[in-house]
């Protein structure tokens, strides 16, 4: 099965054309080698899907017909990703989330800069 496929039917991507995109822009890897979508996934092989910060590593222990149900998942795939790699991204999305409710956005302007070393004097 295709790489760009396989990686939308075991749901790490909503869509094909996003898993299509991601195989482009280089954010997944097919044992440890960015993958183009048009590369074939074989059981035992390991997938890296690029999530800011992190790589995502999973283990492909079989090969579904079509989408799967997500209660399935296990049935199809391992992930293998470190457990310092995934409280890093935990982080991450934590302060995301903080920021966007604070109404924060990237860096701050020139205004919101001076306004902020005004506070810390």
């Amino acid at each position: 099965m295709r790489i760009d496929k396989y990686t939308w039917v075991v749901r790490l991507f909503k869509t094909r054309t996003l898993a299509t995109k991601a195989c482009d822009a280089e954010k997944v890897k097919l044992n440890s080698e960015f993958a183009k979508p048009s590369k074939t996934v074989a059981v035992g092989d390991i997938i890296s899907v690029k999530v800011i910060p992190i790589w995502k590593t999973f283990k492909v222990l079989d090969i579904p017909k079509s989408r799967i149900g997500a209660k399935l998942l296990s049935q199809y795939l391992l992930e293998t990703t470190s457990e310092a790699d995934l409280r890093l991204l935990e982080e991450v999305q934590q302060q995301q989330h903080q920021n966007k409710i604070l109404g924060i956005k990237g860096r701050p302007t020139k205004k919101v800069r001076r306004d902020l070393n005004q506070l810390t004097k």
